[in-house]
């Protein structure tokens, strides 16, 4: 029996990428779903998609940064499944630049969904998985929530933050006795438009330069390889193996190794390695 069979499952985030693919995932393995998105059109899909499955699906759009919803949402979603076992806050967004050359902007788009996004979705949904008797709280940090990339500090710092945040929950809730299990994911390179989004939103911005043109294709080609679906897979597993910290892919087990290897000069190492990788 698949532990999370006929669990009430809650994403966000679920309009593409590997959101979608958790929903999908769990949809296979029998779980009711509560499935959110910014993105209208996307959610459709994924609602669509579940639905053929055969899961049960409540379906919002949402914008994980407004407080306020989030917990209508939480709300909505206990007295329509009547509880709720699981949380994925998957929502998330890439972007920004080294510190010299980020405004304030950037930090407040980043922070608020990637950081804010899971505060407001933990908080809004664990007094629901506490009366549930069988909680899981699931919060996706990155390979940069284990190692500091230059030319992301925002994102690595929201990244960095969902994993303290997360690990410190996974303690009190020990210290409590509450029956929530707590895991933090770190994906390494999978092929989601995560990237794309970012890279489309810093050319609305006019920000882009050929040499930003010429890194996205890098990014593409050689770092995004894992598919979302298998991404989604090795996360699901994590869940029902009640594993503290999933990480998905090789690359983000060789950072993990890196950093404890290495935990003073990593930030050398890396920053030789992404200058080789550079297209300059």
């Amino acid at each position: 029996m698949s532990s999370v069979q006929g669990k009430v499952a809650v994403v966000t985030g679920a309009g593409s990428g590997i959101g979608r693919q958790l929903a999908f995932e769990l949809a296979r393995r029998g779980a009711r779903l509560a499935v959110s998105d910014v993105d209208e059109a996307g959610l459709a899909a994924t609602t669509a998609r579940a639905e053929a499955l055969g899961a049960q699906v409540h379906s919002t759009r949402l914008d994980v940064t407004d407080r306020d919803a989030v917990v209508d949402h939480a709300a909505a979603v206990a007295g329509h499944f009547g509880v709720v076992h699981q949380v994925y806050n998957n929502a998330g967004v890439a972007g920004g630049g080294p510190v010299l050359d980020s405004d304030w902007a950037d930090y407040d788009r980043i922070l608020g969904v990637n950081l804010f996004g899971v505060l407001h979705g933990t908080k809004a949904f664990l007094p629901h998985l506490i009366a549930s008797g069988d909680g899981h709280v699931v919060n996706v940090s990155s390979l940069n929530g284990i190692m500091a990339q230059a030319s992301i500090n925002a994102y690595s710092a929201s990244k960095f933050a969902v994993r303290g945040f997360t690990e410190a929950l996974r303690a009190e809730m020990l210290l409590a006795g509450h029956p929530v299990q707590v895991s933090v994911v770190h994906p390494g390179g999978v092929r989601t438009n995560i990237a794309t989004a970012a890279f489309e939103h810093s050319r609305a911005d006019g920000q882009v330069t050929p040499e930003d043109e010429a890194r996205m294709r890098v990014y593409n080609e050689k770092l995004l390889r894992m598919p979302a679906e298998q991404a989604a897979r090795i996360v699901v597993d994590g869940v029902e193996a009640g594993k503290p910290r999933i990480l998905v892919g090789n690359d983000a087990k060789a950072v993990d190794l890196l950093v404890r290897l290495f935990p003073a000069t990593y930030p050398r190492i890396a920053a030789r390695l992404q200058r080789r990788a550079s297209p300059s």
